[in-house]
C-alpha cells in the first residue's frame, strides 16, 4: 500500500510521522530517513510495510543533528518496552 506524508502525524516528541496500522499499532519514519530518501514506514508490531510518498526535496536538507536525540529515546523506548513485555509475561 502508499499512504501520503500528508496522511501522516507529526510526533514532536518521538520526531516520526506515524500513521495507523491495521494490527493497532502505528507506521513510523524519521525525516532522517526520508531526508536519506528512504520511502517505507514499517510497524514495529507486525510484519506491514506502506510506501510513504513524499517530496524527497522537502527533507533533502535536514540535519541527523537533530535525529541523535530521536534516536536515542527511541533505544530507550524500546528498552522500556521489552521491560514491560516481560513482566506481562
Amino acid at each position: 500500500d502508499e499512504i501520503e506524508i500528508e496522511d501522516f502525524s507529526w510526533d514532536p516528541v518521538l520526531k516520526v510521522f506515524h500513521s495507523p496500522c491495521p494490527c493497532g499499532d502505528r507506521f513510523e519514519i524519521t525525516k532522517l530517513q526520508l531526508s536519506k530518501g528512504e520511502d517505507l514506514a514499517t510497524c514495529p508490531s507486525c510484519s506491514l510495510i506502506v510506501r510513504v510518498i513524499y517530496d524527497m526535496l522537502d527533507y533533502e536538507d535536514y540535519c541527523e543533528d537533530d535525529e541523535e536525540d530521536s534516536v536515542e529515546f527511541n533505544e530507550k523506548l524500546e528498552s522500556i518496552s521489552d521491560n514491560v513485555a516481560e513482566l506481562t509475561l
